[in-house]
């Protein structure tokens, strides 16, 4: 059990999102075995392995769900000690919108006094002690007046890679903050100037409300989506539950919550926080995150003999004797059947080679 173990309160659920394919995380993250269900840090625990941990210290272990797609249900139940009902299965990807509304109905039917917390699978927290308090803090708020909660990140450079919320400023005393812009990834001098500005964080992506409070929240912003779920909502958490969601998920609209509920609905707030947050979407997340050499080169699995290689991030299969010369801020992806060299720098051009090889028909099995 986690070390920073609190007594939980038994109103207190978790969906961890644990769908995604993480294309921008390829070679080693690939559609059969996505990045969520890898050991990339190299410390024997999988990023799935690591949030479950981590949440285990806020929200009672019974009371963690996982949402993913129906493929990855067994490796979910290898790597979590949770029983099968906590899985919850989509048969397709239809963004974030539809998991939610998804997850939350089926704890409201088990609790209707439950406060969600929603986080990714495959996020990096390097200060637990703060993200739990903050945590914490952020369950007490959501059960006022409605309130549908996010967490932003102070942020450290002008990323593009990461959407942006801004918030109302005049109360400089309160850490809950009113949301008032919501922006998606911005170009540089744009992310500039909201850096600048002060007002402005980065969007980590974790969300804390009632169950009752979101599912009010789609039933005004998202009407059709909401009737479509209330609809089948007899068989949710019964043998009727499957059929129905495959057969809902064909026609569902596909659509983020950030876009579908939280930019319309009235009281959406954010805490800026700082716990040593990276949502370890790219290798170059991974670079800024990880233990360095002196020469700033990160090293995850490989022997390596480094020959004037400076700034580099050299992930291998285990063990593996990598040799470099004279290789400046590039990552070296090496995997069974890909190996990968790119400047760390274009690591956002990653998805768009996964994309070629899908047009090519070249890659299908390593994709």
């Amino acid at each position: 059990m986690n070390s920073l173990h609190t007594t939980s309160n038994k109103d207190n659920y978790c969906i961890i999102m644990a769908g995604g394919s993480g294309t921008r995380f390829w070679p080693l993250s690939t559609s059969k075995n996505p990045k969520q269900y890898h050991d990339i840090l190299g410390v024997g625990k999988t990023l799935i392995q690591l949030t479950f941990e981590r949440i285990s210290a806020i929200i009672p272990e019974q009371n963690i769900y996982v949402i993913t797609n129906e493929q990855y249900k067994d490796i979910t139940l290898e790597q979590l000690s949770i029983k099968e009902d906590q899985v919850i299965l989509e048969p397709y990807a239809r963004n974030t919108a539809a998991c939610n509304i998804y997850g939350a109905l089926k704890i409201y039917k088990r609790n209707p006094n439950a406060t969600i917390l929603v986080l990714p699978s495959d996020h990096i927290i390097t200060n637990e002690q703060n993200f739990i308090e903050t945590i914490e803090y952020s369950i007490r708020e959501a059960k006022e007046d409605n309130r549908l909660i996010t967490l932003g990140i102070h942020p450290t450079n002008p990323n593009t890679g990461y959407g942006y919320i801004q918030y109302d400023s005049e109360n400089p005393n309160k850490r809950l903050k009113k949301v008032k812009l919501f922006t998606e990834k911005p170009d540089l001098e744009i992310a500039k100037s909201f850096i600048a500005s002060g007002d402005f964080v980065w969007n980590s992506g974790i969300f804390i409300w009632t169950a009752k409070n979101i599912l009010q929240s789609f039933e005004t912003n998202l009407p059709e989506m909401y009737a479509s779920f209330k609809e089948i909502e007899q068989n949710i958490n019964t043998e009727k539950e499957i059929q129905s969601i495959k057969k809902l998920y064909s026609h569902t609209q596909n659509i983020s919550i950030d876009y579908g509920i939280l930019e319309k609905a009235n009281e959406v707030f954010v805490v800026p926080s700082s716990f040593g947050w990276s949502d370890l979407g790219t290798w170059g997340s991974l670079y800024e995150q990880s233990k360095k050499d002196n020469h700033r080169n990160a090293i995850f699995n490989a022997t390596v003999i480094l020959d004037n290689a400076e700034g580099n991030l050299i992930q291998s299969q285990k063990d593996k004797i990598v040799i470099i010369r004279e290789l400046k801020n590039y990552a070296v992806i090496d995997t069974k059947n890909v190996l990968m060299i790119i400047p760390i720098d274009a690591d956002q051009k990653v998805k768009n080679y996964v994309n070629k090889l899908k047009l090519d028909k070249t890659g299908d099995s390593y994709i």
